[in-house]
């Protein structure tokens, strides 16, 4: 089988708890390699950018702000089938709902926030 390679963003939230470590771990104990890796704060236009699909619904504004609030880490993971593995492996969108053993079922918290924090984002196809 052919290789795959994905996007994956540790959110503000996940650098901020002090959870890198845990997560990368993860990943890499799944069988998947991580090619790059980068940590800074977003800039809005990169934000706009990764998050287009979502302009002009109502939780964007606050998605944008939260994922330029703060220093976040970005690599690339390489392996066959990462891109469903690795969200998989992530588990729900929203952290209430992600079974135990995925990263947001164990790790995440529950937030009566505006902005779901939810630890990481997989992109869903390569060319994302």
């Amino acid at each position: 089988m052919t290789a795959q390679r994905t996007l994956v963003l540790l959110k503000p939230d996940a650098v901020q708890r002090g959870l890198r470590g845990e997560i990368l771990r993860r990943i890499e104990a799944k069988g998947y390699g991580i090619l790059s890796l980068t940590q800074r704060t977003a800039t809005s236009a990169e934000l706009a950018a990764h998050y287009a699909e979502h302009e002009g619904k109502p939780f964007y504004p606050g998605l944008v702000e939260y994922m330029g609030s703060a220093p976040l880490v970005a690599l690339v993971a390489e392996g066959v089938n990462v891109i469903p593995g690795f969200r998989s492996l992530a588990g729900a969108t929203n952290p209430t709902e992600a079974a135990p053993g995925t990263i947001r079922g164990d790790l995440a918290r529950e937030w009566d926030l505006p902005v779901i924090q939810n630890l990481v984002h997989g992109s869903d196809s390569e060319e994302s």
